[in-house]
C-alpha cells in the first residue's frame, strides 16, 4: 500500500502578512515613511544650491564618498538607491493591490452617495501616478542626463539643475509633481500613523497638523529651487 504524501504547505509568515489587507497597509505605511525621511534630507540638500555652485557641487561629490574609506566610492549612494527603489516598488504594488481589492469588494454602485472625501484623498491615486512618472523623468534628467536640456555635465549638478529649470517644461513638470507630492504627504502621513497604531482620538489633531506642516514645508522647499532659477537668484 502506497503511503500518501502531503504536498500542501502552509504559506510563510511573510506571505500571510502580505496577502492580508492590514499587511499591505503596513507595507505602504513603512515604505512611505522611508521615502518621507529621504525627501526631507533631499530637500535640505537641494536648498544648498542657494549657497553657490562650489558648495552645491561639493555636496554632490560628498554624496558619492559617504562612508569612505570603509565603503567604496558610491557604494553608500547605491545602497540608498536600492532601498528607495524597493520602497517605491513596495508602496506602488501595495497601493495597486489594495485598490483592486477595494473595487472587487464593491462591485456595484452605492445606493446612497458616500460623504465627500477631501481633495487630497480623492487625488491620491492620480497623485501616485504623477509622482511615479515624475521619478522616471527626474532620474533621466538629472541622474543619467538622457533627457536633459542642454549639455549634461557629469559631476556638475549645479549647472545641470540650472539648465533644467531654465526651460518652461522643466519648471511645469517639477512644480506640478511637487504639488502632487504635498497632497500625497498630507494624506499619506496621517494614514500611515493610523495604520501603525499611532493615531488616537486625542492625537489625531496633532497628527493632522504635523502632516499639514510637513506637506507645506516639503512642497515649498522643493519648489524654491526652480523659483530661484526663474527669478535669477540662482544662475
Amino acid at each position: 500500500m502506497a503511503l500518501a504524501t502531503r504536498t500542501d504547505r502552509r504559506p510563510s509568515f511573510a506571505r500571510t502578512v502580505w496577502d492580508s489587507t492590514v499587511g499591505k497597509k503596513t507595507v505602504m505605511a513603512v515604505s512611505g515613511l522611508i521615502m518621507l525621511l529621504y525627501l526631507i534630507a533631499h530637500m535640505i540638500g537641494n536648498l544648498k544650491i542657494y549657497f553657490g555652485a562650489g558648495e552645491f557641487n561639493a555636496y554632490g561629490h560628498w554624496l558619492r564618498t559617504v562612508g569612505e574609506p570603509f565603503m567604496h566610492y558610491e557604494w553608500t549612494l547605491w545602497l540608498i538607491r536600492v532601498v528607495l527603489v524597493a520602497a517605491v516598488v513596495a508602496h506602488a504594488v501595495a497601493a495597486y493591490q489594495l485598490s483592486r481589492r477595494d473595487i472587487r469588494a464593491r462591485p456595484s454602485r452605492y445606493v446612497h452617495k458616500k460623504p465627500r472625501a477631501s481633495y487630497a484623498t480623492r487625488t491620491m491615486r492620480w497623485g501616485g501616478i504623477i509622482l511615479g512618472l515624475f521619478i522616471v523623468w527626474h532620474v533621466l534628467d538629472l541622474t543619467t542626463g538622457t533627457v536633459h536640456a542642454g549639455g549634461f555635465q557629469e559631476g556638475h549638478p549645479y549647472q545641470n539643475v540650472v539648465d533644467t529649470f531654465s526651460t518652461w517644461y522643466g519648471n511645469v513638470i517639477y512644480i506640478v509633481a511637487m504639488l502632487a507630492l504635498g497632497l500625497h504627504i498630507r494624506h499619506g502621513f496621517w494614514s500611515a500613523a493610523q495604520t501603525l497604531g499611532a493615531g488616537s482620538r486625542t492625537r489625531d489633531r496633532a497628527l493632522k497638523a504635523v502632516a499639514n506642516i510637513l506637506a507645506l514645508l516639503l512642497t515649498a522647499g522643493f519648489i524654491a529651487v526652480p523659483v530661484g532659477v526663474m527669478t535669477g537668484v540662482v544662475s
